[in-house]
């Protein structure tokens, strides 16, 4: 059985959000957080979450990315009563036998997004139509070599990469930092 956990790639989930999930939380969906709300009334960092985030069952705080990882049966049981315990406290559920069901159910959602291989990213896609929340999800995967032509420079490349080349005839561009400065100071 899997499950999305928590990633933190760098740290711009700590400035997006108000409250960010840390790295390897188990996480849900977390649209149920913005149902009546007003969606005029909210701030940046909430958009931000309604836009674009995963819900850690740990902090309560938001992800961008979660990564598929398998999970044992305890700890299924023990975000499934992370989160039922949370719907109490924070979210008005009458008591934890139905709260339980609801968690139940965001669970087992969240294991439906992970029909993927171990180490898939996960990213979600939110916006309101009609008064409706919709969410669209998209998985990023690692690349196989043999799928991109298998040599060494090409299977991974990024958007730009530097490579030199020793035998170019081109002149070599000097700039003199001590020079400019000097004239920036006269003027």
């Amino acid at each position: 059985m899997k499950l999305p956990r928590t990633i933190r790639l760098d740290p711009s989930d700590t400035f997006v959000f108000d409250r960010a999930a840390e790295p390897g939380e188990w996480a849900v969906s977390g649209a149920f957080t913005f149902w009546d709300v007003d969606l005029d009334g909210l701030g940046p960092k909430q958009r931000t979450a309604l836009r674009a985030g995963f819900l850690g069952l740990g902090s309560f705080g938001w992800s961008t990315l979660c990564t598929v990882s398998f999970v044992t049966p305890d700890e299924r049981a023990a975000a499934v009563e992370a989160l039922a315990a949370h719907l109490v406290a924070s979210f008005g559920a009458p008591n934890l036998e139905v709260a339980r069901a609801a968690a139940e159910e965001e669970i087992a959602f969240a294991a439906a997004l992970c029909d993927h291989p171990e180490n898939t990213l996960l990213a979600v896609q939110r916006q309101v139509e009609d008064g409706q929340i919709r969410e669209r999800f998209r998985t990023l995967h690692a690349r196989d070599p043999a799928e991109q032509g298998g040599d060494g420079l090409h299977a991974h490349a990024r958007a730009f990469q530097f490579v030199e080349t020793p035998d170019e005839d081109e002149p070599a561009e000097e700039i003199d930092l001590l020079g400019l400065m000097k004239k920036t100071d006269r003027t």
